[in-house]
């Protein structure tokens, strides 16, 4: 972290990600639950964007 952070910022940041972990855990739990039930998998429908995006930045970089 930040050396020039105070304890209590510190101590702070730790109390929220650890409720944010408490809070999301039930949750993710579920969903994992409900995606290994799934038969079919979309991979497609997954990398078509993703790979528009790496085309897109390597467009932009090569544009520089």
């Amino acid at each position: 972290m930040n050396p020039n952070m105070a304890t209590w910022e510190v101590v702070l940041a730790g109390a929220v990600a650890a409720l944010l972990v408490m809070f999301f855990l039930p949750r993710l739990r579920e969903s994992m639950k409900r995606s290994s039930e799934q038969k079919e998998k979309d991979w497609r429908g997954a990398l078509i964007p993703l790979l528009l995006v790496v085309i897109f930045v390597i467009l932009l970089v090569s544009l520089v």
